[in-house]
């Protein structure tokens, strides 16, 4: 089958075509409408839900331009403000209309009329949102949104010196590459010192955030914080219970998998002792691997690869490249991180990440490209909801592309030396990241079930957690005033609580993908396609199983999936 990047906004049915959110007075009439509107049949109720849909998407838009502004210039108070006015003036009457909404929806005798298996997910959704509704939540979700976004104003401002000139964090990172040792540890101790500046900033915003997320799950009826927010996630298909098992696999057949790749370092470089500003050098007279010097000649060789491997994937970005709905390079005010927003009435997503020039760059892009895709193949899906998919498929799609364009790196790398440093550099991440979606995940469960600790009880937990999953071939002594606020620089902590187990999950299925793609490509694409097509509209393990996966996170399936990863490294 063939799919078209080219995407047209559908035209509007209920709303105004003009119609822009300026104030609540002016969207409520539309909301009134709905929740007034009598409905008499199956098919008045599917018209219904489609102008549901409708000024869902348009208000999710508009939401969502508000956050991409202020994240691309956080030091624009005016961005700042048309934010906060919209978490503060209009989400709290969206989110009292939404519920009046869900329960007129499986409230109506036409909803037992409905296609069961096209709207199940759909409809369980509606029931997982009116089971956690609660009005007195209403302001406390919308302080909670505002004071999250301070994260990205705070470490926006954070900048470094080097030689006499001034870097973001993220551009002051590929110092972290080069193959001077003393130069390494002076950018690693300036970048934490830099940190460390912030940190008590950083800790009463988080013991804010962790007590008022705790008080609204409490509203709701739930003990703590992590069962409310399971929920919330949608996490129907796996448990607790589900995740410390993770965690234990991760124990069992990565580390020690992680401990032999730092061997491995400690021997190319030829040092005593592997300190942490050494992990991504290289040996003296191997230069750094530079695979682009500018935004633009970043992108270029992007769709270059991607239309390699599928000439639809390289569309979808072009098509966005020419609706400005790309900001690819680190700058002073930027906020840190990547993200691929989707934007759901017009459709083309946008891309936001902080490049500097560095191999990492190359897969953040191909990363939040493989959401893009995701994001394009789900806009022709009939109703807003549908094209909420678990977190868990969503990096599936990021996290697979990785893999699928390592043959095509190509583009970014003349020789052949070149090409096989960058997919060992590639294939040592997809291992050596688990351990940190291990510490990350278990640190958020301690941290909500005891939602009333102390800054030092939390120091505590967490190094506790983090010696647990840290390679004993790194050598980290007299770094502990650095190490117990590593977690601060993770933005997911702050902005997404407990999104981060879904990196690991999808991991393990990218994985699984990428076997497919090495067997057989154009088998792989088509379940990969066919997989993100479906949006939120099969359950989890459907979507999987859609992508010929299994849905398993077990020791035993790991072990398979990291000796399967072990050997391509051993082959390369």
């Amino acid at each position: 089958m063939n799919y078209t990047a080219k995407i047209s906004t559908p035209e509007r049915k209920f709303l105004p075509k003009e119609f822009e959110i300026t104030e609540w007075k002016n969207l409520e009439p539309y909301f009134k409408d709905l929740v007034e509107r009598e409905i008499r049949s199956k098919q008045d109720l599917e018209k219904w839900m489609k102008d549901v849909s409708e000024l869902e998407a348009v208000i999710g838009e508009d939401a969502n331009w508000r956050q991409i502004r202020m994240t691309c210039d956080t030091e624009n108070k005016e961005l700042e403000k048309a934010f906060t006015f919209f978490v503060m003036e209009i989400q709290p009457h969206v989110q009292s209309y939404a519920d009046k909404l869900n329960r007129k929806l499986v409230e109506n005798r036409f909803a037992k009329e409905l296609d069961a298996e096209k709207y199940f997910t759909f409809l369980r959704n509606i029931k997982k949102s009116i089971e956690l509704f609660r009005e007195e939540n209403i302001p406390l979700i919308s302080e909670l949104s505002v004071m999250a976004q301070q994260y990205g104003v705070i470490a926006g401002k954070m900048t470094v010196q080097v030689d006499g000139r001034e870097y973001t964090l993220q551009q002051a990172a590929k110092f972290l590459e080069n193959p001077n040792r003393n130069l390494r540890e002076e950018v690693y101790r300036k970048i934490n010192e830099r940190r460390l500046q912030n940190k008590e900033e950083l800790n009463k915003l988080f013991t804010s955030l962790v007590r008022k997320r705790d008080e609204v799950a409490r509203n709701a009826g739930f003990k703590n914080y992590i069962g409310y927010r399971f929920k919330e996630l949608g996490r129907f298909d796996y448990t607790r219970e589900d995740s410390f098992q993770f965690h234990a696999a991760v124990k069992q057949h990565v580390m020690p998998l992680v401990n032999e790749i730092y061997e491995k370092k400690k021997k190319k470089l030829s040092v005593d002792n592997l300190r942490p500003w050494d992990v991504d050098a290289e040996p003296e007279g191997i230069a750094p691997l530079t695979p682009f010097k500018t935004g633009e000649e970043l992108l270029q060789k992007t769709l270059q690869c991607m239309n390699e491997i599928n000439p639809f994937f390289a569309d979808c970005l072009e098509q966005m490249h020419k609706m400005h709905r790309l900001d690819l390079e680190s700058r002073k005010g930027k906020a840190p991180g990547g993200y691929n927003c989707p934007l759901p009435e017009t459709g083309a997503p946008f891309i936001f990440m902080n490049a500097a020039g560095q191999m990492g760059d190359v897969t953040t892009i191909i990363h939040e490209g493989g959401h893009a895709v995701h994001s394009f193949l789900t806009h022709p899906l009939e109703l807003t909801g549908f094209k909420e998919y678990p977190m868990e498929i969503a990096e599936v799609a990021s996290m697979s592309m990785e893999l699928f364009s390592m043959d095509y790196w190509r583009a970014f790398f003349d020789s052949k030396e070149e090409l096989k440093r960058a997919k060992e550099y590639q294939l040592e991440r997809v291992i050596t990241i688990f351990p940190w979606i291990a510490t990350i995940d278990k640190f958020q469960h301690w941290m909500y079930e005891n939602p009333n600790h102390n800054e030092e009880e939390r120091l505590s937990a967490w190094m506790k957690i983090l010696n647990e999953f840290s390679s004993p071939v790194i050598d980290f002594s007299g770094l502990d005033g650095y190490r117990q606020y590593g977690w601060q620089r993770q933005l997911h902590l702050y902005e997404v609580p407990f999104y981060y187990i879904e990196y690991g999950i999808a991991q393990l299925g990218a994985i699984g993908l990428w076997m497919q793609f090495k067997k057989n490509k154009q088998a792989a694409l088509n379940n990969y396609i066919q997989a993100l097509s479906l949006g939120g509209t099969r359950t989890l393990p459907q979507l999987f199983h859609a992508a010929g996966l299994k849905f398993d996170l077990s020791p035993e399936h790991v072990s398979n999936l990291m000796s399967f990863v072990h050997d391509e490294m051993d082959n390369l």
